[in-house]
């Protein structure tokens, strides 16, 4: 599936739908007390996000690389216009990622930063650290890995702690660090899915 509108609206649609219809009032007034309102919520568990995702990719087939982005940031935004962003939607954006990361490219650490600046919470920051970007600079040649160093070194220096703080996480992973580590073994101590 390529990333024309009509499909990706399909997609989103299906998704935002379903997740609707998996929520209940008490979850979501926990999500909301605990993330403080920063996020709306549906009230759908983590299981439904997952199951949700995974009917997706097999109601949309064949999802190239831009499709994956451009549904990953549509599911991120806003569902209207002058609603909040919504944490289920968020985390099946997530989900998305993870299911699809061998698709992500260096260049895409720049979404990838948007979304961690705008995460509001680790439950959403800390897998796309561990399950993305990790595995994402895993797999990037030298010459990549080199431009994603550069990335990480700029966050580094970011105000956002957010950004700092995933700088941190994925010191190593990205080039040698000023101690001289290879960043092969480094790699090698790479944490296990949703650390």
């Amino acid at each position: 599936m390529t990333s024309g509108s009509g499909a990706l609206a399909a997609a989103v649609d299906f998704i935002d739908r379903t997740l609707q219809n998996e929520g209940s009032w008490y979850r979501a007034d926990d999500v909301g007390s605990r993330l403080g309102g920063v996020l709306a919520s549906y009230g759908s568990s983590v299981g439904a996000v997952r199951g949700t995702v995974r009917d997706a990719l097999r109601k949309f087939k064949d999802l190239d690389h831009d499709a994956v982005v451009m549904l990953a940031s549509a599911l991120w935004g806003r569902p209207g216009p002058g609603s909040q962003p919504v944490y289920e939607r968020r985390l099946a954006a997530v989900v998305l990622l993870q299911s699809r990361s061998q698709l992500l490219r260096h260049s895409d650490l720049t979404r990838l930063e948007g979304f961690l600046r705008t995460a509001q919470t680790p439950e959403l920051s800390a897998p796309l650290i561990a399950d993305v970007l990790r595995p994402l600079l895993a797999r990037l040649d030298s010459r990549n890995l080199q431009r994603a160093g550069t990335v990480l070194a700029r966050w580094a220096a970011d105000p956002d702690r957010h950004l700092r703080e995933a700088a941190a996480r994925l010191a190593g992973a990205a080039g040698p660090d000023p101690a001289g580590t290879d960043p092969q073994e480094a790699r090698g101590a790479a944490p296990s899915k949703g650390e």
